[in-house]
């Protein structure tokens, strides 16, 4: 028997490509799309599925191209994922849907509230990059070490960031529960030290491991995406947007949800003195709460 949390069904996008589409709850529940971070695949976390099911909702994710055996778009945009937000919702049947984006996938959850308000009622963000530039930000001040090379790199262009995914790639693709914290290195603090643990610790590794399964492509083009231009306008958003941000985030710093909360005219604002970037997890009924009562 299939695990819908970590096996996806393949599916097909209009222009050709292969999608690994993840999807668990109730089959006629309404969808509430994950947009994953990055690097990850699109496997579903447990906190987040049974929140949603809790409140009669199907939760649907799928692997970004590059990712997985998802096929690769070279020089996409954040914009992008719009297309294959419509693909997915259509092979569903869905008309409408809530959204959440974490992390890497904050700016893409953003993409479809800003480009897709007929089919997408209202969306989180949980630890989001803001867009780069973002007049009045400092966009690496905060971060921890890796995470400021990795950027460097990826502001410097293409050819300066192809030769370190490799590197980036190797201490990931068998990563183990018990290693996670370790590897993240710098990028975390106590607050998502003491949450990385069992089950969580195991979900992480695993949707590292099945993100760069096959390479470094989805993760290469995901941070050109995050430095260049998205392809629409933050402030352009006109459906409620709450936006999921901790004091101790070391890979998506406290900034960027102070930016994005002032600067998204429809943003309610959840700024957390005690969190860090992963520890939300221990908030998904009050995330999926307040997001369904943004309606």
């Amino acid at each position: 028997m299939t695990n819908p949390l970590t096996e996806p069904r393949k599916i097909q996008t209009p222009d050709g490509r292969s999608l690994d589409l993840y999807v668990a709850g109730p089959d006629d529940g309404e969808a509430l799309i994950s947009y994953p971070g990055s690097p990850c695949s699109g496997q579903l976390g447990r906190s987040l599925v049974e929140a949603a099911a809790d409140r009669g909702m199907r939760t649907v994710a799928w692997s970004r191209p590059g990712y997985g055996s998802s096929s690769r778009l070279p020089g996409r945009s954040v914009a992008d994922v719009v297309l294959d937000t419509v693909t997915v919702l259509d092979y569903l049947g869905a008309q409408r849907c809530h959204a959440i984006g974490d992390s890497g996938g904050g700016p893409h959850v953003l993409a479809a509230a800003a480009l897709l308000p007929e089919r997408v009622r209202a969306v989180a963000t949980i630890g989001s990059v803001a867009p780069y530039p973002a007049d009045g930000l400092d966009w690496t001040a905060g971060m921890g070490a890796e995470n400021i090379e990795e950027f460097a790199y990826a502001m410097a262009g293409a050819d300066a960031l192809l030769p370190r995914m490799e590197a980036a790639r190797a201490p990931w693709v068998a990563v183990t529960g018990d290693q996670v914290v370790a590897a993240f290195g710098d990028l975390v603090d106590g607050a998502d030290r003491a949450v990385l643990v069992g089950e969580l610790a195991e979900e992480v590794a695993s949707t590292f491991r099945e993100a760069l399964r096959e390479g470094y492509w989805g993760w290469f083009d995901d941070d050109l995406a995050f430095v260049g231009p998205w392809g629409f306008d933050v402030a352009s958003i006109r459906i409620p947007v709450h936006v999921w941000q901790g004091r101790h985030d070391r890979m998506v710093p406290y900034s960027h949800g102070e930016w994005l909360a002032s600067h998204i005219p429809t943003a309610c604002a959840h700024l957390s003195e005690h969190d860090g970037h992963l520890s939300f997890e221990n908030s998904m009924p009050e995330i999926v709460n307040e997001l369904i009562a943004a309606v």
